[in-house]
């Protein structure tokens, strides 16, 4: 067989389609402009307590989503993943209007 079809992989660093690094990488790369906090929360016991907590403070305007680390009996970890930096105030009075309070005054 010397009828070959040069498809153009001869370059070993040039790799095919599905997984070559583009030349406008930075054009693919993800936004970096989003904040977090973290807040420590006293009183949740359970994954309802995680979701009540979690559903309040996602209806807080600029917030997009919500980790926590429960601590059952403890103060738990809550990281709060925003676009902006949010209002404290606002963060605790979401957590209150769900029943808990911060171990901390500082947001």
């Amino acid at each position: 067989m010397t009828d070959r079809i040069e498809l153009g992989l001869k370059d070993t660093n040039a790799g095919c389609a599905c997984c070559a690094v583009p030349t406008n990488a930075e054009e693919f790369a993800p936004a970096t402009s989003s904040s977090s906090d973290e807040v420590l929360v006293e009183g949740m016991t359970c994954s309802h307590c995680v979701s009540s907590v979690s559903e309040k403070l996602t209806a807080v305007e600029g917030i997009e989503s919500v980790d926590v680390a429960l601590n059952a009996g403890g103060a738990s970890r809550v990281t709060i993943h925003s676009a902006a930096p949010v209002d404290p105030a606002a963060v605790m009075a979401a957590v209150e209007e769900a029943g808990y309070t911060l171990a901390t005054s500082q947001v």
